[in-house]
């Protein structure tokens, strides 16, 4: 094998390192929504109360803490910061399970959350430095694979990790003595992590920052706010543009088992197993398919070529979201619901590639960071919750979530379509002087 070869199978090796610490993190976060009975009963506390531990106390932090982080990726070691992330999120899930009262629970979340928020950052920055531009499509959507493969297996086989300790009552464990069964779960969930950490230092080396502009890897915080004010048309509209896709696409994820459960009567395990199969290999699948094409009209030179590939999506899932407010049969509403994931996954990857083309590379990190930040505070905190609005005021019944999830996207993704392709000129014209000007990405020329 040519050296290059050699080089560019360690890079794949990197990546799949990457993707199973994204799938670690998903499972992490998502476990507690698994054990909402007995973590309520433990502390006796309220649905409001549980929803703040599931989902203020990790997105908040999470969002909020990407952009410091991300600048430690710019700046430092990549690899160390992903090492640390992931030991320490490892351990802030440990925690949760040796958690005696709400509020050290609640600490343990966040600390979950600031534990996954150094990992996205420094990842997209690393393949983006491993890759030819040509392959960073598929390279980014690989590891964002992990997403599908943890929400998937978080339903698959969480669900059957959580009923099997549920039935052990209390255990008792050497040193930490008589645990519940439920906290066991996150003892369980964070062994993967711990192990995956010391694997990932001792094996995976810093690539060479590639696209640096001026000298050395610091840029003032002043620099960055100048470089997106100037590229304004091109990075706000498509951050823009994709958060509020995004607020369709965490709707879909997050409601459809309870879509299934109310409309077809499936019960909880029946509607965990239908989504984590969709999510697994539906969006799994949305993803390479994605990130494949992202990186082919790249290659035949069309700069907004990531952009136009979103679009692609946003047009794929409307319809299919949509229909699930029609009264469709069971079968017909599981295909829709497969179909319009699978076409939802097309941005997982090359939404955040899309930024690390445009910008240079002590950047990256950080401006990568804010569009998580965005995405995360509209898509996850207002997708989910507009839904929920359509079927409580608009609707009024529980039965029209299919409504719902059809209202919110026949209004939502045409606008986040029409804001994407606002930013088509400005995004051509980022990405070309990016590539005129980094000798690294002659491959396009």
């Amino acid at each position: 094998m040519s050296g290059q070869g050699s080089s560019l199978v360690y890079h794949w090796y990197v990546v799949v390192l990457l993707m199973l610490a994204q799938t670690i993190s998903f499972i992490d976060r998502m476990i507690l929504g698994l054990l909402v009975g007995p973590v309520r009963s433990a502390f006796d506390i309220s649905d409001t109360q549980f929803s703040l531990l599931a989902g203020m106390a990790f997105a908040v932090f999470y969002a909020f803490m990407g952009l410091p982080l991300a600048r430690i990726a710019d700046r430092y070691s990549r690899k160390t910061l992903i090492t640390v992330g992931i030991l320490f999120w490892s351990a802030m899930t440990s925690l949760c399970g040796l958690a005696s009262s709400y509020a050290t629970l609640f600490l343990a979340r966040i600390g979950v959350g600031v534990g996954e928020a150094s990992l996205s950052p420094a990842a997209y920055s690393m393949i983006t430095d491993s890759f030819p531009k040509k392959l960073l499509g598929r390279a980014l959507s690989i590891y964002t694979l992990g997403i599908a493969i943890g929400s998937g297996l978080a339903y698959l086989i969480g669900g059957r990790v959580v009923a099997y300790v549920s039935k052990m009552g209390v255990v008792d464990l050497p040193i930490l003595g008589v645990i519940q069964g439920w906290q066991l779960t996150f003892l369980i969930v964070s062994l993967p992590g711990l192990i995956l950490a010391g694997f990932f230092y001792l094996s995976v080396n810093e690539p060479k920052r590639r696209g640096i502009i001026g000298e050395g890897t610091s840029i003032p915080p002043s620099e960055i706010i100048a470089f997106i004010k100037q590229r304004w048309r091109a990075i706000v509209l498509h951050i823009l543009g994709m958060s509020i896709f995004v607020m369709v696409v965490f709707s879909l994820n997050m409601w459809g088992p309870t879509y299934l459960i109310r409309t077809f009567a499936y019960t909880p395990p029946e509607a965990g197993l239908i989504m984590g199969l969709i999510l697994a290999v539906g969006a799994g699948l949305g993803l390479l398919v994605g990130g494949y094409l992202g990186d082919r009209w790249l290659a035949a030179g069309h700069y907004d070529s990531y952009s136009r590939v979103i679009l692609f999506s946003m047009a794929g899932t409307l319809p299919f979201t949509v229909a699930l407010g029609m009264g469709l049969s069971a079968p017909l509403a599981i295909a829709c619901l497969a179909v319009a994931t699978f076409f939802s996954g097309f941005q997982g990857g090359i939404a955040g590639g899309l930024l690390q083309l445009m910008t240079p590379n002590q950047m990256r990190g950080q401006i990568v960071a804010l569009y998580f930040l965005t995405a995360n505070l509209i898509g996850f905190g207002l997708g989910p919750t507009v839904l929920a609005a359509c079927t409580d005021y608009i609707f009024k019944d529980d039965a029209a979530i299919g409504k719902s999830i059809a209202l919110s996207a026949a209004i939502l993704i045409p606008l986040a379509a029409a804001i994407m392709i606002a930013s088509l000129k400005h995004v051509r014209i980022a990405v070309r002087d990016m590539v005129l000007d980094d000798p690294s990405i002659s491959e396009l020329r």
